[in-house]
């Protein structure tokens, strides 16, 4: 490698981003990159001239493993859309002065769906302008593991292992309590169109464990009056009641459950309303129908958080994408993504290649109708046999004082 590497990292934030970066930052130097910068809140930073050297930061293996224990953006994150290249180039010639000034060889950036939007619209105006020699190379990451071509996502199995094991204690937590009519708990769990996160709620499942009673995913149509009688029918044959429900379920006119109990005003840049407040509203219908204790837990920012929890195969697999993405640009891939090549299951074994981000950028990847049962209350067999790989293994914090120790960044 004959020139320099820059990473940045964008959209929402999880427990295994960092190793990614970790990897990124590893393999450029092992390939010999004379610089590896990170852009300070992804591209949208980077238009701003906010980079960093990361051996500024990272000084030491141990500063390393830190990063690789590190939950959320290191380098911080953003949610900006790049325009059409017909609607605006001067964004794109600012964005291609700095990689000539910096002297990018290879351009990587860590992120989701829309992550690889930015991918493609670089390569694009790379390729129709000429401009530059830089590669553009796209790292998968997001907990909602929705990335069309890719078996599953780095930062989804840390999220679904604390689903599971979160869960359970919930429902452990349910069976020590005794209410009159009875407890009915709702767990609202990240995902707006795909079910992966809510469907992990089934791992909670063994034989220590029934695991939750009812999950929905936002694939299938929430019926509320069914979803009710379901849960009356419920509390006839026990005391305690849990409930998985993903927080984009919508209703059958299109209606996001949580709007029916509150308005949704926030849409960001990319036209993605705020969803909350699902499991609020659910509560509060199932307490006012049947009388009966209940509670809403909302799991929020911990789901992707949790990086004391995170799965050792995440971990691996977040480093190996990265150094992998490392590798393509410094063969002259461009405008590509690295994916995981499922091989087996058990045991389970997985490698990377790389795709055409064209054929990623903006699609979505839902849980397969077959995957969920008839009624589609829960998820069957095949959907626990694909996650439960993912989960295993653990990785233990460097601990101080008790409390984790993290590789921390003055906050700019």
């Amino acid at each position: 490698m004959k020139g320099n590497v820059i990473v940045g990292q964008s959209g929402g934030p999880t427990a295994a981003i960092n190793s990614s970066l970790a990897g990124v930052y590893c393999t450029a130097r092992e390939r010999g990159a004379k610089k590896v910068y990170g852009m300070l809140h992804g591209i949208q930073g980077l238009m701003e001239g906010k980079y960093v050297d990361l051996s500024d930061f990272i000084r030491s293996d141990l500063d390393v493993e830190l990063l690789r224990r590190t939950p959320a953006a290191f380098l911080g994150s953003c949610r900006y859309k790049l325009p059409e290249i017909h609607e605006n180039q001067e964004v794109y010639e600012k964005i291609f002065d700095i990689l000539e000034e910096l002297d990018i060889e290879c351009f990587i950036y860590i992120g989701g769906n829309d992550s690889m939007d930015t991918i493609k619209k670089l390569y694009d105006y790379s390729m129709v302008t000429g401009r530059g020699h830089t590669n553009f190379l796209g790292v998968p990451k997001t907990i909602d593991n929705d990335l069309a071509l890719t078996d599953h996502t780095p930062g989804y199995g840390s999220a679904a292992k604390y689903i599971g094991t979160s869960v359970k204690e919930i429902i452990r937590d349910g069976h020590s309590l005794r209410y009159e009519h009875g407890l009915v708990t709702i767990v609202e769990i990240m995902g707006r169109n795909a079910g992966w996160l809510t469907g992990a709620a089934a791992l909670a499942k063994g034989e220590d464990c029934e695991g939750p009673d009812l999950i929905y995913l936002p694939e299938l149509v929430f019926d509320v009056d069914k979803f009710v009688a379901k849960v009356r029918k419920l509390l006839e044959k026990k005391y305690s009641v849990v409930v998985a429900v993903s927080e984009g379920i919508k209703t059958a006119d299109e209606k996001y459950v949580c709007e029916l109990g509150s308005n949704v005003d926030f849409v960001d840049a990319f036209g993605h309303k705020q969803l909350t407040g699902t499991a609020n509203y659910l509560a509060s219908l199932i307490a006012g129908e049947i009388g009966c204790k209940t509670r809403a837990v909302e799991l929020s920012t911990l789901q992707r958080a949790a990086s004391h929890s995170a799965s050792r195969v995440d971990i691996l697999e977040a480093s190996q994408v990265g150094g992998a993405a490392v590798k393509a640009g410094d063969e002259g891939d461009s405008g590509k993504m690295v994916v995981m090549l499922r091989l087996s299951d058990d045991p389970y074994q997985c490698t990377t290649e790389v795709k055409d981000v064209h054929k990623i950028a903006n699609d979505e990847r839902l849980v397969p109708r077959e995957w969920v049962n008839k009624e589609g209350t829960y998820v069957t067999d095949e959907f626990i046999t694909y996650v439960r790989p993912l989960i295993q293994g653990d990785v233990s914090p460097v601990m101080v004082d008790g409390i984790p120790r993290h590789l921390y960044r003055p906050i700019d």
